[in-house]
């Protein structure tokens, strides 16, 4: 799964357990369903974790044009000033969006046996929780 910062799924790619996350990123980085901005303009940034640390996740972000960020584990990036945070902490985002999905019990009890079913149901549970934040926004 593939969000933006605030949680909000933008792509979804369902393979089996025994496949390693380097090896998704690509597909899930072409299964993104929002046009990103200009990068030439917008510098786009992809978080990640230690799974794909390594040269080929890092040349496939920067294909589809991103600037991949891998942080170390307990690597905090602190101002040299004040000594605190720069920027808020990122991690467990996609973790949080995966737990609002399983709200959903057609996800959390799959009963869908063809791949193609189950991404279904999970693209319109995403679609869901898009809807729900527009509709908190705008209320």
């Amino acid at each position: 799964m593939l969000t933006e910062a605030d949680g909000g799924p933008v792509a979804v790619v369902v393979r089996g357990a025994n496949v390693h996350d380097s090896l998704l990123l690509q597909d899930a980085l072409e299964q993104v369903v929002v046009e990103p901005p200009d990068p030439r303009q917008h510098q786009q940034h992809l978080c990640l974790d230690k799974a794909f640390s390594g040269a080929p996740s890092d040349a496939t972000a920067r294909v589809f044009g991103y600037e991949p960020h891998v942080r170390r584990i307990g690597e905090e990036k602190l101002d040299a000033k004040s000594g605190k945070k720069k920027h808020p902490a990122r991690r467990w985002v996609v973790e949080r969006t995966i737990g609002w999905l399983n709200r959903c019990r057609g996800i959390l009890v799959r009963y869908e046996k063809k791949a193609e079913n189950y991404l279904a149901v999970v693209q319109l549970a995403c679609a869901l929780l898009w809807f729900r934040r527009l509709h908190r926004l705008t209320t």
